[in-house]
């Protein structure tokens, strides 16, 4: 915030009354003439002050469906002639000479529609309020710029802060910045999805639509104006009819038209005007609406341009998405972090864990170092899990858990086991063997038997319960797996469970 910031007008402050509110003849629309050049001189007089001879343009608007001003709008919203490449050189970020922000300045007095915060980071701000109000900030006190002001016949009254300072709708809304993350993710989209469209935003109510293919994404990625908003859509409908019959009976939307030729454009429109605007639709390849209203259509997921130099500079705020949610609390997970979660699902080959709102999932290995026949007999839904974090996949939106990372690996203490000899039941008969638990635990630990190191010599038939005195002949903790011999432990004493 600056240190100096005035709040200049043409209400002479004598003729206020005691709340404050201007009660002379003023009139609250610019006069289009000495007055208003007298804001402007005002203005320039600031700038030079400050030693500033550019200023930046900040969160730029133009008018949209609904027209406030007390004057009648004006084609281009008072932008004509001043950015060669159109409406989309007004955009946030973008460098004026001053000679262009007063006529900014000029546009905002007047009402045309199109509004701007002007600034030169550290120096000076320029913002213009409703009713011909004039707020300069800077970094100096600018003594000879205030007289100037007063012998134009302004009013220049020190106060604390700028009413239209920016302030973040949410402050702890984290914005996706459009960096290579986001491009991997669009990539990942369309694939699938085989075309998806993305919204522009390039000033508030000025926007772009563009569909994106593999094929195109490099080259609308290189059109996008600096700062912009971007929206990621599911594709349009091409069955117009379709999309048609999604209008609502009544409210403010969006209808989206791909003309054959592939050029996509939108208009704002109510119920009033949604027999005309749908009849524009004839002929169209595709088609879609979206409601204009927060929180009934949402993108897949939105994010913002970061500058050249991949720092995002930009304040724009969207309503965030699921998807935006999600990964502004994938942005704040690191391998090895401990969660605590809720479970969610306990099926097979994958246990979904719920934290912080967000799915996670455990892998059948990374549920328990013990066996286990489902997930149900580790974990059950509804209970609360202490897990640790393996990986964060940005891309996917995916985070992986691992339950037994945070127990203690039981493993090494099996292999200090060594030349015991145990009884346990045979759990399992196979080709090359039998299996055989060796500890008194449903999940305990089972070993090997392989064919060759089983006693056949008392002609005994092994089956599926009976017990069987082993020997622990060897641990391999790399591949976990226990190598066990029936052979070895009838020449050794037992010293196992159910042992009597």
């Amino acid at each position: 915030m600056l240190p100096f910031v005035y709040r200049i007008t043409k209400y002479d402050p004598a003729h206020r009354d005691e709340r404050g509110h201007y009660t002379g003849a003023e009139d609250t629309v610019s006069d289009h003439g000495p007055v208003e050049e007298a804001y402007l001189t005002a203005t320039a007089a600031f700038a030079e002050a400050a030693g500033i001879d550019q200023l930046e343009i900040r969160e730029p608007q133009i008018g949209g469906f609904a027209h406030f001003g007390l004057e009648p709008p004006v084609h281009g919203y008072g932008l004509a002639d001043l950015f060669p490449a159109g409406p989309a050189g007004f955009h946030d970020g973008a460098l004026v000479q001053i000679a262009v922000g007063l006529e900014l300045v000029r546009t905002m007095l007047r009402d045309n529609g199109a509004w701007c915060r002007l600034e030169a980071e550290g120096a000076l701000t320029v913002h213009v309020g409703w009713d011909q109000y004039l707020y300069i900030g800077s970094n100096l006190p600018c003594e000879t710029a205030l007289a100037r002001t007063r012998a134009l016949g302004l009013f220049p009254e020190r106060i604390g802060a700028s009413p239209y300072d920016f302030a973040p709708d949410d402050a702890a809304y984290v914005q996706r910045p459009a960096d290579a993350d986001f491009g991997t993710r669009v990539h990942w989209t369309v694939s699938p999805h085989r075309a998806v469209f993305l919204k522009e935003v390039f000033a508030t109510n000025a926007s772009r639509w563009h569909r994106l293919t593999c094929d195109t994404i490099e080259t609308v990625r290189s059109q996008l104006a600096p700062r912009s908003r971007l929206a990621v859509w599911s594709d349009l409908l091409t069955d117009v009819d379709k999309a048609v019959a999604a209008l609502p009976d009544e409210g403010l939307v969006e209808i989206v038209r791909e003309d054959e030729d592939g050029q996509i454009t939108s208009t704002v429109v109510d119920e009033t005007q949604f027999e005309a605007a749908t009849s524009q639709l004839v002929g169209a390849r595709s088609a879609g609406v979206v409601s204009m209203y927060s929180g009934e259509d949402l993108p897949l997921f939105t994010a913002v341009l970061p500058d050249s130099d991949g720092v995002l500079r930009a304040r724009w705020q969207t309503e965030p998405t699921p998807g935006d949610r999600d990964w502004a609390f994938l942005k704040t997970l690191r391998r090895g972090q401990v969660v605590t979660g809720t479970v969610t699902i306990a099926g097979f080959g994958v246990t979904f864990v719920d934290i912080g709102g967000f799915t996670a999932m455990i892998n059948l290995p990374e549920l328990s170092w013990r066996p286990f026949n489902h997930p149900s007999d580790v974990v059950s839904v509804g209970q609360e899990v202490t897990a640790e974090v393996l990986g964060v996949d940005m891309v996917r939106e995916r985070v992986q858990l691992s339950l037994r990372a945070v127990q203690e690996d039981p493993w090494p203490q099996m292999a200090q086991r060594i030349g015991q000899v145990v009884i346990g039941p045979v759990t399992k008969i196979v080709p090359f063997g039998v299996f055989v638990r060796i500890e008194d635990r449903v999940d305990g630990f089972e070993g090997l038997v392989h064919t060759s190191e089983l006693d056949e010599s008392s002609g005994d038939v092994v089956e599926v319960g009976n017990a069987l005195t082993v020997k622990i002949i060897d641990v391999d903790l790399a591949h976990r797996r226990i190598v066990l011999s029936h052979v070895q432990a009838l020449t050794s004493p037992a010293d196992g469970w159910p042992g009597d």
